[in-house]
């Protein structure tokens, strides 16, 4: 589009970063939405929406760059909701030794779904919460509750110990409950537990949220992170196009095959990291970093092995394709580390922590075209700007990170 309508490097960046501007007002809203009322009609208005403002942005391209800069931030609007909700949904239903395939599953799945189709499917077969959808089984619905005792939000199930050893751990720890009438007790040996919950949280404890390291260590993490992740979305056709003049016909095969790497991969981590949990019982604290590092570190540095050593087209891409698989471990890091800490109000983290991450992504995506005009197209600059982002991720989030239920 930016080859037909003549725009320079800096228009370019201004349409792709507008998207991030309606993005990223929608983020805390749809998770908390969904913690609140349920996923299902939140993430299916959200999958309608964006998909149609996608099928307009060609129109609304030729008429003129006003227009398009307003499709494009209707759009980011609609898919703001989307992920913040599909996570709020992974606390429901997922139990705890299946959801890193779960997020797993869904990520992987990004890449594949048609959003108009999925969202007409998803109204009728879709559901908010296991405990009332009609088509599950008794089994099905007690392996859901057995571990997620702590998501009572909306099925309103009490949260009670499941084993001696869990009355022990929350007699000792730091942990904080939300009761019916939104005070607040912290159980530090000096309180008894509280024995029931309110069916749904009517205020979000955003106090509690924001003093726990462990929220800091994915809010932080996302900063970094998406710095360097939605640069390198937007700007990696115009990256073949002025490295390695790739001919524009085939640039779609080039600019897909990371992903479908990375689609790959993420189901083989999601696997892997339940198993370590789960089942040879590595401490779950220790696969999110463990993950947190191949994935950024990894990332980092094949990007820059791609930046200094490829010379052709097929080289750069099988380069930047190991990246993008390794990439993938972040599914078992910090994108699940809200339904450690917090699965009652993972949604309204997730909605928080991309919200704050949009701020760099904003200020990455359109700098980046400003950049390129200032420099005479120097790539380098902006590789080296993503791989610093993304090792400052990974050592801050192993820093901060934590395992242990914090809000409940």
């Amino acid at each position: 589009m930016a080859k037909e309508f003549g725009w320079s490097s800096t228009i370019q960046g201004l349409v792709l970063s507008s998207f991030f501007i309606g993005y990223i007002s929608t983020q805390v809203l749809g998770g908390a939405f969904a913690d609140r009322f349920g996923g299902k009609l939140v993430l299916g208005v959200a999958a309608f929406g964006w998909t149609t403002f996608t099928l307009f942005t060609p129109s609304a391209a030729k008429l003129g760059l006003s227009y398009l800069l307003s499709c494009r931030i209707l759009l980011g609007i609609a898919e703001g909701a989307c992920i913040p909700s599909a996570y709020s949904l992974t606390a429901s239903w997922a139990p705890q030794e299946e959801r890193s395939r779960t997020a797993a599953i869904m990520s992987a799945s990004i890449n594949i779904v048609i959003g108009l189709v999925w969202s007409l499917f998803w109204q009728i077969y879709g559901g908010s919460d296991p405990s009332t959808y009609k088509g599950i089984s008794k089994e099905e619905l007690n392996l859901i509750l057995k571990n997620n005792h702590s998501v009572s939000g909306r099925s309103g199930y009490i949260s009670l110990p499941t084993s001696e050893e869990e009355v022990i751990n929350r007699n000792s720890e730091n942990v904080i409950d939300i009761i019916e009438d939104n005070e607040v007790t912290q159980d530090n040996n000096t309180e008894e537990n509280v024995d029931a919950k309110s069916s749904n949280p009517s205020r979000i404890p955003w106090r509690l949220i924001l003093s726990r390291r462990e929220v800091w260590a994915i809010l932080v993490a996302n900063v970094f992170n998406n710095w360097g992740y939605f640069v390198f979305l937007n700007w990696l056709p115009t990256y073949y196009l002025d490295r390695f003049r790739v001919d524009i016909k085939h640039l779609g095969y080039f600019t897909v095959l990371p992903y479908i790497v990375q689609g790959i991969s993420v189901l083989f981590v999601g696997t892997l990291a339940d198993y370590m949990t789960c089942k040879i019982k590595v401490r779950v604290v220790i696969v999110r970093r463990i993950a947190q590092i191949i994935s950024s570190w990894g990332f980092a540095t094949f990007l820059l092995l791609a930046t200094y050593v490829a010379k052709t087209p097929l080289q750069g891409i099988i380069l930047i394709s190991i990246g993008t698989g390794l990439n993938s471990f972040s599914i078992a890091g910090v994108k699940i580390s809200q339904l450690d800490i917090a699965p009652r109000y993972s949604g309204v983290i997730f909605g928080l922590a991309n919200s704050l991450g949009m701020i760099p992504a904003i200020l990455g995506v359109s700098l980046t075209g400003w950049i390129l005009d200032a420099t005479g197209r120097n790539w380098n600059i902006i590789w080296n700007s993503i791989a610093i982002s993304y090792f400052m991720d990974a050592i801050i989030f192993s820093i901060l990170v934590g395992d242990k239920v914090v809000i409940e």
